[in-house]
């Protein structure tokens, strides 16, 4: 079938132009008969003296056809039209034998040419499908895939579907889509998609619609999580508990199974009754006094009051007048006058000292600025550069010493930056905190507990540190200048490294760092947002910083371009979290930048502040790292036990929190922490216990499994999500406990743990422990970085500038594989204290020096070599 190409047949008479044969203005086109209507062919050529019809292979009687003669006006040659009609009847006499066709020939005086093929078919639709969509139930979210062959048909039936009698269109549904072979395909069912399809099918004869299919898009319930356990029904003594959970996340539609297990769970309990105290007996009374009284004490303690019990009702404490014989008064002698005497004495030398004391200490005054302290203050509070004597062959390199004699100034003013423009907030000189006072003060290498305490109270007095959290466990805080330093959160980490010269020459800060629980900050999530990092607070806020401070913290995301959107997000002074910087994007400001790595990322800001991580998901693909971790009680003097489970992100400074609190409650940590990838796939998380020795132990649950919703894990906003599961020992002489216990996502992977030990009362499992780590909150200057003073001033003078073969910071930073950060590095004064900074956030305090050493040697620079001689 098809159009066949025009073929010419040249019969010239001598000497003609071949310009003179005939062409064809118009061709016979193919046609179909519907019914029995008679189809009409046409074709129309110039110049031509005959045109007549061939019908498969015969000439057309000159009489059928029509033929119409006009002139071309813009040739002058003649134009000639002809028609014919072609009926059912005469298709049919060939029907089964070969398809009907027709052509034009035209002549004129130069020759013969022939027109295309034109075939007449007669058109029908039947009217049985050849398959038709059937009846389903599906469960939400679930593929659907309704086929349909339409009825045979010429020309070939082309195929609509109807939902509920209204018109499918994919274009408006990207849900929907019509495959080649006409079947129509839900991607996912959704509640709105049951309904009653049709398939349609029509050509120019007829339309044909298919028996309707009934889809019932179906929800099968799920548990909502268990309420808290009721109050113990008996105020003293043994009783009972329960909680209970509700089918309803999500509720059963259309059909769709109820939750299976029970609603309601019942355990014992036990109350302690309250005892009531009782005093115990007198003591013997005193001697008499000087005010001829003496007294006598009783305590509260046979019993002491206990569980809620009531105290004792009455004085602890009786005072009574003594006998006559008992109280005697002595007159005062010559030896109290003395006393007297000496004493008045004693404190006018006292007074006479401390006047000329005033007196030196303002004469010595009067010859320096208000603000401006001496240098002994500084060396006191930094210690000196531990370098080693320099090499023969270098004299100069190792043996210049810093400058510690700079002014000493501190900050002053509003916390919070104005916000008058993009320019950076100009501070005036002045005291950071205005508790200090306007006098000299002394620097610290760290923070004791009772100096924490009283920097916590000092900030207290501003507004933007109310939320900072009132212990010191999660905080540190030191006081630096030019030379910069390094504070840490012990078993976090969590680190801001305030690199040399960040902060400005003559100036002195204290810094504070801390960790924040979700709890005492509000951080807002929206649609698919979810917490991927702790909340961090660096400050105070608003102190001019001449270059970055990087500040580390860890995270729990999987990170991939195509699965993640990830915003670095700041409080601002107002308390509204903002988003500063786009990880991927092309950074709107040059005040932070963040490197994310696998475990930790690294922000570089000039402002500091209060920051977290947040993430938004593209897709289902995307992940974040649980961190599952078991704990049971280290000692069972009673038949029930206890299994814990906690789902943690995967972040140091959760896992530390968990074992704080276990370590409260005496629970000891089982094997080693586990690793869960958990999907934004809407799933929950289930967890169940399998393979316990029935004959010694049996579970306290009724349910087979207990599960943890699916957005109470994924906001990130609730640190410790954990399941008990309450086991119950048959006898008292069981001492060993053989189990699995299974975590896994709901149409997931998962995660299981072999359970194998020993619960004998006072068994520890000290080797399980988790060992705290050993830091130092706060280190200054020289000390905080591992790169030496001197030899980091070499490497960047001599890095900074381009080199001729590329032999600069760009070929360090690829040496580091630093190279994704050009850009960034480049966007500052000195892109190789960048780098710099970088490598000791990342590598303190084990960092290998040697390897730094190398990648610079490697450069090509002489400073290179210098550095690699270097003792470090």
């Amino acid at each position: 079938t098809g159009a066949q190409q025009s073929a010419t047949v040249a019969n010239p008479a001598s000497g003609a132009s071949p310009d003179l044969l005939p062409h064809f203005q118009l061709e016979p086109e193919d046609v179909y008969i519907v019914k029995n209507k008679a189809v009409s062919l046409a074709c129309r050529a110039t110049p031509a003296t005959q045109i007549y019809f061939k019908c498969n292979g015969e000439w057309v009687h000159q009489g059928d056809h029509v033929t119409q003669h006009s002139t071309d006006r813009s040739t002058g040659l003649p134009v000639m039209e002809v028609r014919i009609e072609v009926t059912r009847q005469q298709v049919e006499k060939i029907f089964g034998l070969e398809e009907y066709w027709c052509q034009c020939v035209a002549w004129s005086s130069s020759g013969t040419t022939k027109s295309q093929k034109a075939f007449v078919r007669i058109a029908y639709l039947r009217k049985n499908f050849e398959q038709e969509p059937t009846a389903r139930e599906v469960s939400i979210e679930q593929g659907i895939v309704l086929p349909c062959r339409p009825p045979e048909g010429v020309p070939p039936a082309e195929v609509e579907w109807l939902r509920n009698e209204e018109l499918v269109d994919p274009a408006l549904d990207a849900n929907v889509y019509v495959t080649p072979e006409h079947s129509l395909v839900l991607r996912q069912a959704r509640l709105a998609d049951t309904a009653n399809y049709t398939c349609v099918a029509k050509n120019i004869v007829a339309r044909r619609r298919s028996a309707s299919a009934a889809i019932t898009v179906y929800v099968n319930g799920g548990w909502s999580t268990w309420t808290q356990w009721s109050g113990c029904s008996t105020s003293c003594g043994r009783g009972w508990q329960k909680r209970s959970r509700t089918c309803t996340n999500p509720t059963p539609l259309n059909g769709g199974a109820f939750c299976e297990g029970q609603n309601v769970q019942k355990t014992a309990c036990t109350t302690l009754c309250p005892v009531d105290g009782a005093w115990s007996e007198w003591s013997k009374w005193s001697e008499c006094g000087a005010e001829c009284t003496h007294w006598r004490s009783r305590e509260c303690s046979e019993p002491a009051p206990r569980n809620g019990g009531r105290d004792c009702h009455g004085p602890e404490l009786d005072t009574r007048n003594c006998t006559s014989e008992l109280c005697t008064h002595a007159a005062p002698g010559a030896e109290d006058v003395a006393l007297y005497v000496g004493l008045v004495a004693v404190a006018v030398c006292l007074v006479l000292l401390l006047l000329v004391g005033v007196l030196v200490y303002c004469r010595k005054k009067g010859g320096l600025d208000a603000d401006v302290a001496d240098s002994s203050i500084l060396t006191a509070g930094f210690q000196p550069v531990s370098i080693k004597p320099s090499k023969a062959d270098n004299p100069s390199l190792l043996t210049i010493q810093p400058d510690l004699s700079t002014t000493t100034m501190t900050y002053q003013g509003s916390l919070c930056p104005r916000q008058d423009g993009p320019a950076k907030l100009q501070l005036p000189n002045g005291h950071l905190l205005s508790p200090l006072g306007a006098g000299r003060h002394t620097l610290h290498h760290s923070s004791p507990a009772a100096e924490g305490a009283d920097f916590v109270a000092r900030l207290s007095t501003q507004s933007y540190f109310r939320s900072l959290p009132r212990g010191t466990n999660n905080m540190a805080y030191g006081t630096f200048n030019f030379l910069g330093g390094r504070l840490m959160i012990p078993n976090t980490g969590i680190s801001l490294l305030i690199p040399p010269d960040a902060i400005p020459r003559g100036k002195i800060y204290e810094v504070y760092l801390t960790l924040h629980k979700q709890e005492e900050v509000r951080l807002p999530l929206a649609g698919c947002q979810t917490l991927l990092s702790p909340i961090v607070s660096c400050g105070p806020p608003g102190v001019l910083l001449t270059r970055p401070a990087i500040l580390a913290m860890g995270h729990c995301v999987e990170a991939s371009a195509e699965n993640w959107s990830i915003r670095l997000k700041k409080q601002s002074c107002e308390g509204t979290w903002e988003d500063v910087l786009q990880l991927g994007a092309e950074p709107c400001t040059e005040l932070y930048y963040c490197q994310l790595e696998a475990q930790a990322c690294y922000v570089f800001t000039e402002q500091l502040g209060r920051f977290a991580l947040v993430g938004e998901s593209l897709s289902m693909a995307a992940s974040k790292r649980l961190k599952l971790v078991l704990f049971a009680p280290a000692a069972c003097p009673s038949l029930e036990y206890n299994i814990r489970v906690y789902c943690l992100s995967d972040t140091q400074d959760v896992l530390k929190e968990v074992i704080q609190l276990e370590k409260q409650l005496g629970g000891q940590l089982i094997g080693a922490p586990r690793v869960l990838h958990f999907k934004d796939s809407y799933h929950n998380l289930r967890l169940s216990i399998h393979d316990m020795p029935s004959s010694l132990w049996k579970s306290k649950l009724l349910a087979s499994y207990q599960e943890i919703p699916f957005y109470h894990i994924w906001s990130g906003l609730q640190p410790f999500l954990h399941c008990t599961f309450t086991l119950e020992r048959l006898s008292t002489s069981t001492c060993e406990l053989a189990c699995k216990i299974w975590v896994w996502q709901v149409e997931g992977d998962g995660q299981s743990f072999t359970v194998n030990f020993n619960i004998a009362k006072d068994t520890r499992f000290s080797d399980w422990l988790v060992p705290d780590e050993v830091g130092t909150p706060a280190l200054v200057g020289p000390s905080a970085f591992k790169i030496p003073f001197l030899i980091r001033q070499k490497i960047i003078s001599s890095l900074d500038p381009p080199g001729t073969r590329g032999a600069d910071w760009r070929t360090l930073a690829q040496k580091l594989n630093l190279d994704s950060h050009l850009s960034f590095f480049a966007s500052k004064a000195s892109p190789t204290a960048m780098i710099l900074n970088l490598w000791e956030a990342r590598h303190f305090p084990n960092g290998n020096l040697s390897q730094l050493a190398a990648a610079v040697a490697e450069v090509g620079k002489q400073e290179g070599a210098l550095f690699s001689e270097a003792e470090c």
